[in-house]
């Protein structure tokens, strides 16, 4: 995966909230490069792709590695897929637009850790 973009800032408390919901083995299995607009490689985690009120799809990306890792920020793109099924990021730049981004992203994390904490609850309960 490739893509010459800026980040774009989540909040802390949403980079909280996914500790809680994603594991060590389900962030290994997602992770890819991508390309800075200063040609400098990112290794990223895969937080989902997922659609925003406007029917458009974006993908949200934990850095790894450099600076970018030690800061509070995810990476959001809008997402789409070429032909043969290869994924394809675009910039967002209307601030409408990433701020739909940004609440559904909040959103699916959210839901991601209602579904863990049922999941706890109903563990503890057997």
């Amino acid at each position: 995966m490739e893509n010459k973009n800026k980040p774009n800032e989540i909040t802390e408390e949403i980079l909280d909230e996914m500790d809680d919901v994603l594991t060590e083995e389900e962030l290994a299995e997602e992770i890819v490069t991508i390309t800075m607009d200063d040609n400098t490689e990112v290794h990223c985690v895969i937080l989902g792709i997922f659609e925003a009120e406007n029917d458009r799809e974006y993908i949200a990306l934990l850095p790894l590695d450099g600076p970018e890792a030690d800061s509070d920020q995810v990476y959001i793109y809008r997402y789409d897929e070429d032909e043969s099924e290869e994924p394809i990021l675009e910039n967002i730049a209307d601030d409408e637009e990433f701020a739909l981004a940004s609440k559904a992203f909040a959103e699916m994390m959210e839901d991601l850790e209602a579904e863990d904490t049922e999941s706890a609850d109903s563990d503890s309960e057997e």
